[in-house]
């Protein structure tokens, strides 16, 4: 079936989900909303904050539907624009792994086979950079570094976690890079594809952005957590809407910037740095983009994917979480960042933490004007089972399903999101009741290999 055909049929898809949850929301609305209905001063300023509330969560909904609109859904396999030989890349490229050495095994093997992926691809003059806090004992190669964070080193600022290594690799006497060089930022899980690197090289070769980012799957290889697998189909599905949109046409990270496949200039990187402090440390990754985009860098969105594996256990899952509503919060909460380059890191907050107020209040019979319940309640619901169900998709399309997973798949898209749903607010409001965060719990990567000592830092 032809690309734009399969476009065309996951929009008409989006669009019934919305049709028909909202006729059933008008259906069984029995809430006669009146404006001129008399209501005493605590009930009308509660249904104004509600009203609010509903708007600005609709705010992420309506950037998701854009992306998902303008961008096809099912594009081609990328391929390069320009050959290899006369490539900017030939001259350096850095993969940079940012680890604290916990899973060493785990690290040695994801090196070993993004090596083999760029060799078959034809890439020369790379480099992988290990950055690690203890030694992981990595082969001496032309194509493999190996930094190790002394425990002496602090950053000016304080930065702590991974911001304090990334840190450590921009000072002097460490960073051997250009600033014409490129950066590729990758988790160690992190795998890298034949078409995430013809997406980074057309990327680079474009010339016109300093940042940029794609998709990451996570389904690609052995599963160990299904319910956290399928949560993390929601994130695919966000990946190709709402950063699609944000970076391909805004060409600013208005609502998040991953930690993992990065693609940045050494130069830029160099200059907006992360040194950010404390208050940085828990989500550099979204603090370093909002301080880049303060400081005007341009953003693209790469195509291709990379792949990474979800969290091995739902404890795990609802960890993770909470350091990334604790993290995004104090991003929006930081003096050290303009307010209109942070604003909408409290729009993102604020829906996470509004979504069971808004669920009591429809319970206690809050008004709320009935036209907004049915456009905002069934657009939002709809895109969620829509997430879940084409992110799920994209995620297990190496695989090559049967008809029979998909169907499987619509069966189980309601318990599934429902699932979904309370495992997030969960998270936040775990963030929101224990503020303080003793260290940075890093989630358990190895399938046979046990941790080493130190597994919070």
């Amino acid at each position: 079936m032809h690309r734009y055909i399969k476009h065309f049929l996951s929009i008409c898809v989006l669009f019934t989900l919305i049709i028909i949850l909202a006729y059933q929301i008008m259906k069984n609305n029995r809430q006669n909303y009146n404006q001129n209905q008399e209501h005493g001063w605590v009930t009308i300023s509660l249904s104004c904050i509600f009203h609010v509330l509903w708007l600005n969560s609709w705010i992420f909904t309506c950037v998701n539907m854009a992306g998902l609109i303008c961008f096809n859904n099912f594009p081609d396999k990328p391929v390069l624009k320009q050959s290899l030989a006369n490539s900017p890349l030939q001259r350096c490229v850095y993969f940079r792994v940012v680890t604290r050495g916990t899973y060493p095994q785990l690290v040695k093997t994801n090196v070993q086979r993004n090596i083999d992926t760029c060799t078959e691809f034809g890439l020369s003059n790379y480099i992988f950079e290990v950055v690690t806090d203890k030694l992981i004992g990595l082969k001496d190669s032309l194509n493999v570094r190996e930094v190790v964070v002394p425990d002496s080193y602090q950053t000016k600022h304080g930065s702590r976690y991974k911001a304090r290594a990334l840190q450590y690799c921009l000072e002097e006497g460490v960073n051997i890079l250009s600033d014409t060089d490129w950066i590729i930022h990758l988790d160690e899980e992190t795998l890298i594809t034949e078409s995430s690197l013809i997406g980074v090289i057309n990327f680079i070769n474009d010339g016109q952005y300093e940042f940029g980012q794609g998709v990451i799957t996570y389904a690609n290889e052995e599963i160990v957590c299904w319910i956290t697998t399928l949560a993390d189909s929601v994130r695919v599905g966000v990946d190709y809407g709402m950063l699609r949109f944000s970076l391909g046409i805004l060409h600013r990270p208005i609502f998040n910037w991953k930690g993992s496949f990065i693609v940045a200039n050494a130069g830029a990187e160099k200059n907006v740095s992360f040194d950010f402090g404390p208050e940085g440390s828990l989500t550099e990754d979204c603090y370093f983009g909002m301080k880049a985009w303060e400081k005007g860098y341009r953003f693209n969105f790469i195509e291709g994917e990379m792949w990474e594996k979800s969290t091995f256990s739902v404890m795990d899952y609802l960890r993770q979480r909470r350091r990334w509503v604790l993290g995004i919060s104090r991003v929006f909460l930081s003096p050290n960042i303009k307010f209109p380059y942070r604003s909408t890191m409290g729009v993102l907050t604020l829906s996470q933490i509004s979504i069971p107020i808004i669920i009591i209040g429809q319970c206690v019979g809050i008004p709320l004007h009935p036209a907004l319940r049915v456009i905002v309640g069934s657009s939002q619901s709809g895109l969620l089972y829509f997430l879940f169900a084409f992110g799920s998709t994209k995620s297990f399309s190496n695989r090559r399903p049967g008809w029979c997973f998909y169907l499987f798949l619509c069966l189980i898209m309601c318990p599934i999101a429902l699932i979904v749903g309370i495992l997030e607010i969960s998270a936040t409001y775990w963030a929101v009741f224990s503020q303080s965060q003793k260290g940075f719990h890093i989630v358990d990567k190895g399938i046979t290999e046990k941790p080493t000592p130190d597994h919070i830092a």
